[in-house]
C-alpha cells in the first residue's frame, strides 16, 4: 500500500482519539498534517463540536488555520486533552527521539501539559535502542551554542550545529539554535537526558521519556498500535 494512504490511515485513526469539547495539541510533522486535515473535515461536517487547539510551531499554526481548526494559547487553557504528534524514533517502550523539525521545545512543553500523548509514525522510525538511527536534537540559546557543543563532545558525542541548506544556522521559532548530538544507540537514554538537563545553555533536548500514551504505526501490513506497557 502506498505510504502516504498508510500515513493518511494512522492519522485518522488518531483522531478518533478526539472528542467533543477537547482541547487538542497539535504536533508537527508530515503525518501530523494528516490528521489536522482530519479534524478540520470533523468539525466541518459537525461530527467535533467545541474543539480548540494548541499549536506546536508557527507552521503548525498556519496549517491550522488552513483547515479552520480554531485555536487558543496556554493564557486561555493550561491542560490538553489530547496530543496528536509525530517523532523521529521510538523504541520498544515507546520513549521517543523528536526534534527533526526544530519543534521540540514547543513539543515537550504540549506533551507534558496533555493527559495523553498519541504519536502516529510510519514503521522505519520504530528502533531496538534510541539514537540508532538519530541524533538527539539538543535546543541551545544562541549565546553559548559554541561552549554548549564542546560541553556535548566531552560527554561522549558527535555534535553539530544545525544549519540550513544557505550555511546559515537552523534558528526555533524560540529564536534558538540546535545542535544534533549523535551519542550512537543510548543504552541508557535517561542518563543522557539528565546530562542535558544540568547545564545553563541548554534549553530542551529531543529526548521524550515515560510521557507517550500510544503509538500508532504505519506499516506495509497496515496499521499497528502500541500502548503503554
Amino acid at each position: 500500500m502506498n505510504k502516504e494512504l498508510l500515513k493518511k490511515q494512522a492519522a485518522g485513526k488518531a483522531v478518533e482519539e478526539i472528542k467533543s469539547g477537547m482541547v487538542v495539541g497539535l504536533g508537527s510533522g508530515s503525518t501530523v498534517y494528516y490528521a489536522l486535515e482530519k479534524i478540520g473535515e470533523l468539525i466541518s461536517s459537525g461530527e467535533l463540536k467545541n474543539i480548540v487547539g494548541i499549536p506546536s510551531s508557527k507552521q503548525t499554526e498556519k496549517i491550522a488555520d488552513k483547515f479552520n481548526i480554531p485555536l487558543v494559547t496556554f493564557d486561555e487553557k493550561q491542560e490538553i486533552d489530547v496530543t496528536i504528534d509525530g517523532a523521529d524514533e521510538v523504541d520498544k517502550y515507546l520513549n521517543l527521539i523528536k526534534g527533526g523539525g526544530a519543534a521540540l521545545l514547543r513539543e515537550k512543553v504540549l506533551a507534558q501539559a496533555s493527559k495523553k500523548l498519541i504519536i502516529v509514525v510510519d514503521e522505519s522510525k520504530l528502533s531496538p535502542k534510541l539514537g540508532t538511527n538519530w541524533p538527539v536534537p539538543v535546543e541551545v540559546i544562541q549565546f553559548a551554542y559554541a561552549l554548549e557543543q564542546k560541553y556535548l563532545e566531552s560527554v561522549n558525542a558527535e555534535a553539530e550545529l544545525r544549519k540550513y541548506d544557505n550555511g546559515e544556522p537552523v534558528v526555533t521559532d524560540e529564536g534558538n539554535y540546535i545542535i544534533d548530538a549523535n551519542f550512537g544507540a543510548l543504552q541508557n537514554p535517561f542518563e543522557i537526558a539528565e546530562k542535558l538537563e544540568n547545564r545553563a545553555g541548554i534549553v530542551e533536548h529531543g529526548l521524550f521519556l515515560h510521557l507517550t500514551s500510544k503509538v500508532i504505526v504505519a506499516g506495509k501490513d497496515g496499521i499497528i498500535i502500541l500502548d503503554k506497557k
